[in-house]
């Protein structure tokens, strides 16, 4: 049974008209100009109240391949990539035949009149523009002619969908900084396509726009830009990174709002950020940064990670703090740079060399990206290790709805750090000090920084076998009794991590468990199958190690799916391994496609398990 509730053609409204919940792909050339385009219409859509996203699927070389984006509108607000598309853009004589095949009937056909394809389907709408034509007409220099003409779709769209031209108008000077001369170049071609249309097209699909309230309030911002700014909102000192898909934009975020972190008194910027030569020197940098005391942190993606193992291991074994973003995107090996999953939780959470357990936090969201950001570094403090934060390629890159930010709720924590006067207490209180030394029982040594004016606060932070004091030994009783240490210090850290999101349906025998940007999917896959009769619960993971609530719901339930956007299932193999349980109810779907997760995928997998349960 397929748990489709929706058309493909959407909802219908009043006259049989389709009013903002639809999708539309547009198809060009990567390079063509037609990120300008693009975001111009979904920021006006935005603009109108209209719950919107927008998602990119994009190649990996520098120009020439095809591009495809993704808007789709949903009156209910979801947001997860939808299973198919109304409405096809065809500006790519290349993939035109694909693009128009994968139309539903019903479907609408937008396509360059200049490849004179022919309407080579009768159960769509065809509407052709004549674009060279247009361009011919348009006040454009030569040099510029080939980056705007994409404007001609906008113009077109904006009269066929009526999408006001007051909003392409204010969503392109956004898009330029507020200039003029670009904006108005680009909404001359806006008006000639949009004259054009209103002269030639009469209108035969159902699919529309229209104001809404939905977005009153909201922001629109990506991932990569809400943990940027949280990083700086957490006091990154230190930032050092090798430019690498798709993590750079996290970097380029910092870099432009740098500003906030001024010294109010000096007008000096208070953070570094330094582009390193490799993965293996941003990483060896930030460990040393935070060593000396400094918030530091980098951004990378999978292979990045890769070249960053042995000093990871490094900065867990001599205990020192550091963040690292992990913006996933697709392997194995080089695989897909610019395609989205989430196959590196497994490798992440176990990095280094030996036993080994690495933070890992999960958000779901920009909202969450922005509070891990900062929250990111208390951690790390608190943790005195390592803490990774992995989102993804869709999460990170693409733009999402989300409510403004919340400033930090709590003060900086820094955690076991000794000052001078505070380390001479413990020394009186306790008679010795060790960098090692588990004083308190948690697990978590005291630390001092380079500098603190005590005579006994240097040590040597060795990644070799060590005792309490820091002295090297490899004798292995020690070595045995520092490794327990190490296990109770992840169980004192487990009490300090965000806790998992939990929904919980008394009346549901199933359970959902997910992590990351499958949250917009797996919300809108909950409706479905509450539509269909089938109550669920719901647990999202947000840090591993996992805690115990983790455990608590799968006993819960009668029946548990774990879903997840990676080919091995890898947040299953990991709930496995922290338990000795009977876990034959625990299902996992796994996707790894390259594509960010749809509701249907998810509700129709579980359906079909649960018509056989």
């Amino acid at each position: 049974m397929n748990v489709q509730t929706q058309a493909t053609t959407g909802k219908a409204g009043e006259n049989g008209r389709v009013v903002n919940d639809f999708a539309f792909v547009v198809a060009t050339k990567n390079g063509s100009g037609s990120q300008t385009s693009n975001n111009v219409l979904v920021k006006s859509l935005f603009n109108m109240g209209i719950p919107v996203n927008g998602k990119n699927l994009f190649p990996s070389n520098i120009k020439g391949l095809p591009t495809w984006y993704t808007i789709r509108v949903s009156a209910d607000g979801y947001t997860a990539r939808r299973h198919t598309t109304e409405i096809v853009v065809a500006y790519n004589q290349d993939t035109a035949a694909q693009d128009i095949a994968n139309l539903p009937p019903g479907g609408v056909c937008i396509i360059n009149g200049d490849f004179k394809w022919g309407q080579t389907r009768d159960d769509v709408t065809w509407y052709e523009i004549p674009v060279k034509a247009l361009m011919k007409d348009a006040d454009v220099p030569r040099d510029f002619v080939k980056l705007v003409e994409n404007m001609t779709y906008v113009g077109v769209m904006a009269q066929l969908f009526d999408i006001p031209l007051d909003e392409i108008k204010r969503a392109l000077l956004d898009n330029f900084g507020g200039r003029e001369k670009p904006a108005m170049m680009n909404f001359g071609v806006v008006q000639l396509a949009h004259e054009w249309a209103a002269a030639n097209i009469s209108k035969k699909d159902p699919f529309t726009f229209a104001y809404d309230n939905q977005t009153e309030g909201k922001i629109f911002i990506t991932g990569n830009e809400a943990g940027g700014l949280g990083a700086l909102f957490g006091g990154a000192n230190v930032v050092a990174w090798y430019p690498i898909t798709p993590s750079t934009s996290l970097v380029d975020a910092m870099m432009t709002h740098k500003g906030i972190r001024t010294d109010p008194e000096t007008g000096q910027n208070t953070v570094a950020i330094i582009q390193a030569e490799d993965e293996l020197a941003a990483i060896g940098m930030i460990i040393g940064a935070g060593f000396v005391g400094a918030r530091a942190m980098t951004a990378t993606s999978g292979p990045g990670i890769s070249l960053m193992s042995e000093f990871a291991g490094l900065a867990y074994f001599a205990e020192i703090p550091c963040v690292i973003w992990d913006i996933a995107r697709m392997g194995p090996s080089t695989g897909m740079p610019t395609r989205t999953s989430q196959g590196d939780l497994l490798f992440t959470h176990f990095l280094g060399h030996g036993d080994s357990r690495q933070i890992v936090l999960l958000p779901g969201s920009v909202e969450e990206a922005f509070e891990f950001g900062w929250k990111a570094f208390d951690i790390a403090d608190r943790a005195q290790w390592p803490v990774f934060v992995l989102s993804d390629l869709d999460l990170g890159m693409n733009n999402w709805m989300a409510d403004p930010f919340e400033y930090p709720d709590e003060p900086i924590q820094r955690g076991k750090r000794l000052d001078a006067e505070s380390l001479q207490a413990i020394i009186d209180q306790h008679g010795q000090w060790g960098r090692y030394l588990d004083i308190d029982g948690d697990g978590i040594p005291y630390r001092t920084v380079p500098g603190t004016d005590h005579p006994n606060a240097a040590y040597f932070a060795r990644g070799t076998g060590h005792d309490e004091m820091a002295t090297y030994t490899e004798d292995s009783d020690v070595w045995l009794r520092n490794m327990h240490r190490l296990a109770k210090k992840m169980g004192t850290v487990r009490g300090f991590l965000p806790a998992p999101i939990k929904e919980i349906d008394e009346e549901a025998e199933v359970g959902i468990i997910t992590f990351g940007s499958n949250e917009p999917a797996a919300a809108e896959a909950r409706d479905r199958l509450h539509r269909a009769g089938i109550h669920t619960s719901y647990l999202r993971v947000r840090a591993l190690p996992l805690c115990d609530d983790v455990y608590q719901f799968i006993d819960g339930h009668k029946r548990v799916y774990v879903a997840e956007n990676n080919f091995d299932g890898q947040l299953h193999q990991i709930i496995r391994i922290g338990t000795d349980r009977d876990l034959s109810h625990v299902t996992s779907l796994r996707l790894g496609d390259g594509l960010p997760m749809t509701a249907l995928w998810l509700a129709d997998n579980i359906m079909s398990r649960e018509q056989k349960a």
